[in-house]
């Protein structure tokens, strides 16, 4: 009789799911740009230049969303600081946009910023030499945030560190970091932040023509954080990475190596948050220390929730739907924003507790008490398998 965890695993890339991945992706690839450049401004269905970094920035959050599903929804880790990670990927990323402005800045001086100008640096500090290079800030964005979580996540997990004191620890680093980054002799430009950036790789960031393709490159990579994430889960780390949320003692028993694979996870984790945060920063055109508040991380962990912990779809459909009302109540009712996020996150704990993924999977008889073997890990949510 065939292995039915091997049988899940190939089912997760059927032709179906190639399908559905790829007709996704040329509908957000083509048709939006098609929708911005190839109509009549005029036309009702037409997608104006504004929209553009808009839609961008919910896929780089989208990405962030996924990054805390492959912890929190398959290991069991919940991070309250996401969005350190997040942040310090687009500091990357707006360091090597600040190098690129030259003497096109307020102080036309070609090496140094113009805070750093300001606040009379003689010399560029050592930490933003290599950044007038696009590789270099590339590499940066993997390696910072990457080493930090290996480093965090070594002490951590070594001492067996968990549960909600991981996550106090977590929000507490995060925290750490937005006080550090508030400071002006940091180097990076205190409560202002990074910003009034003018080309990336050489094209004008302001202009529709390379704000679309930024807004290509976040279909990319949110594109190819789900099929990472998608291949983690499946494979045999990811079935590890259940046992050990369930029971993590009982793993250790068998001999798994917890901490190795709470740290892998972990690590792969903080790189995909960084990756977020470098593709967002040229589109919303501005980093800064706020970036690091431990309510932004809060805020992932609401989107997973409302999506679908444990399912890798429901991240990104929890994290684009939430955005979507944000921006929508913060425009016409601003001063309710909280309470409905606050409200979002009660729902999601006592009536729906398997998001939005979930409650559509009950609804079609296929919830916790329909089919009894999903076909893969990625579409059964975190609550049904606690109730199973």
């Amino acid at each position: 009789m065939a292995d039915p965890t091997i049988i899940a695993a190939r089912g997760a890339w059927s032709a179906g799911f190639w399908a559905k991945f790829v007709a996704t992706g040329l509908v957000l690839a083509i048709v939006v740009p098609l929708l911005n450049q190839g109509v009549s401004p005029n036309a009702f269905y037409a997608v104006p230049d504004y929209i553009v970094p808009l839609l961008g920035k919910y896929l780089c959050y989208a990405i962030l969303a996924l990054s805390l599903d492959l912890i929190w929804g398959y290991a069991g880790i919940l991070c309250l600081g996401q969005g350190a990670f997040f942040a310090l990927g687009g500091y990357a990323m707006g360091m090597y946009l600040m190098r690129q402005i030259g003497t096109r800045g307020v102080y036309q001086n070609p090496i140094l910023p113009d805070f750093m100008v300001f606040l009379q640096y003689k010399e560029l500090p050592w930490f933003w030499y290599g950044f007038d290079h696009f590789a270099w800030a590339a590499l940066m964005i993997v390696v910072v945030p990457g080493m930090l979580a290996f480093v965090f996540g070594w002490l951590a997990f070594r001492s067996r560190v968990s549960g909600v004191y991981l996550s106090i620890i977590t929000q507490a680093m995060t925290y750490a970091l937005l006080l550090a980054f508030f400071r002006n002799d940091m180097g990076f430009g205190g409560n202002n932040g990074l910003t009034d950036y003018k080309d990336i790789l050489g094209f004008d960031v302001h202009s529709p023509g390379t704000r679309l393709g930024l807004y290509v490159a976040s279909v990319v990579g949110l594109g190819a954080a789900y099929l990472v994430c998608r291949y983690v889960t499946q494979s045999k780390l990811g079935r590890v990475l259940l046992a050990l949320r369930d029971a993590e003692s009982r793993v250790r028993f068998l001999g798994y190596s917890v901490t190795n694979a709470k740290l892998l996870v972990f690590t792969l984790s903080a790189v995909l948050a960084g990756i977020a945060g470098a593709l967002y920063v040229p589109q919303v055109g501005i980093i800064n220390p706020s970036e690091f508040s431990p309510g932004n991380s809060i805020e992932i962990a609401i989107w997973v929730s409302v999506g679908g912990r444990g399912t890798l779809l429901g991240a990104v459909i929890g994290a684009v739907l939430v955005n979507l009302g944000k921006t929508w109540l913060t425009g016409a009712f601003p001063e309710t924003w909280l309470f409905v996020l606050g409200a979002l996150f009660v729902l999601t704990t006592l009536v729906f507790p398997n998001g939005i993924v979930g409650l559509a999977q009950q609804v079609r008889g296929l919830g916790p008490r329909g089919a009894r073997a999903p076909a893969s890990i990625e579409e059964k949510p975190i609550a049904a398998e606690e109730q199973a």
